[in-house]
């Protein structure tokens, strides 16, 4: 147990859940404004390749987030249109973007890069990991908390600005006020479409990021559906939340700390099919809790 369970699981647990914290802030700013994302695999995913793509070329991690960037702005907007502008169904077009994100990375990776499967090479610039000089005196937290990914502290920042927009901001209730009476909102002079177009685009923002952490924080390399349900488990993680930041990312970090467990797991020589399904089986069991919990409180009224 002592190999399982120590400091660098935690360690472990803080990186693998930052995909899911930044891609979950993203579909929450899109749930609150009233669109259901189910699309945030494939930005992820987009996000990840484009990401090394900017690596790669400018040989600059920053220049590999600002095109993973660009793809969620691009992939955002358009999602944006087909649901808002078109009225299509936003399942069926979250679907549709998860589709096409995988034949086009696989396209791009075979027409870029000339391989199939996985890109790696030196020339990708990975994320700086960022050092807490003051955690150094303090063992175990140097251990847990220190020298992680820039992105890792910049998820934790967006956290606490994502929830001061949403409650203590008039754009913020507006962006509620969308999700829940969007009518209210237009006779109050403001313009619904409007708020939906840019949390949509914030959302593949979101996401982009959560993708280029993926590619170039957490691992180096591109591999062809590499998100592998990282988008489904933060909108699980949403839901579970209940759509509020700070209880988003706690969420998120329990998500994180299954996936890590799964892996340690698997370098302990544990059968990697048992060790990868265990985050996604704690997926499915937190829903349930939360739609047993809705019908108890639906029995109860």
């Amino acid at each position: 147990m002592k190999d399982l369970f120590d400091l660098a699981l935690l360690q472990n647990t803080i990186r693998t859940a930052t995909p899911l914290i930044l891609a979950a802030l993203g579909g929450l700013l899109t749930m609150h404004a009233g669109i259901l994302n189910i699309g945030m695999e494939g930005m992820i995913l987009i996000g990840a390749f484009f990401g090394v793509l900017g690596s790669y070329f400018f040989a600059s991690s920053f220049m590999g987030v600002v095109l993973a960037i660009i793809s969620g702005i691009v992939i955002g907007a358009l999602f944006g249109f087909f649901v808002i502008e078109l009225k299509s169904d936003e399942f069926i077009i979250g679907i549709a973007i998860n589709i096409f994100a995988g034949g086009l990375t696989v396209f791009l990776l075979r027409s870029i890069f000339g391989v199939k499967g996985a890109f790696s090479s030196p020339d990708i610039k990975p994320l700086p990991d960022l050092h807490l000089p003051f955690l150094d005196k303090i063992e175990v937290l140097d251990k847990i908390f220190n020298n992680h990914s820039i992105l890792v502290y910049v998820s934790w920042i967006l956290v606490l600005l994502i929830y001061i927009l949403l409650y203590k901001t008039p754009y913020g209730y507006w962006i509620r006020g969308v999700g829940e009476h969007e009518e209210a909102i237009e006779t109050a002079g403001i313009n619904p479409k409007r708020i939906k177009y840019i949390s949509s685009i914030l959302g593949g923002v979101f996401c982009g990021i959560a993708g280029a952490h993926l590619s170039l924080g957490y691992l180096t390399l591109f591999t062809e559906n590499m998100s592998a349900g990282k988008g489904f488990i933060s909108l699980a993680a949403i839901i579970f939340g209940g759509s509020n930041p700070i209880k988003v990312y706690g969420a998120s970090l329990l998500f994180g700390f299954f996936d890590a467990l799964g892996i340690r797991m698997q370098s302990l020589g544990i059968a990697s099919q048992f060790t990868q399904m265990i985050p996604y089986v704690a997926t499915v069991l937190v829903l349930f809790m939360v739609a047993q919990k809705k019908l108890m409180k639906r029995k109860g009224n």
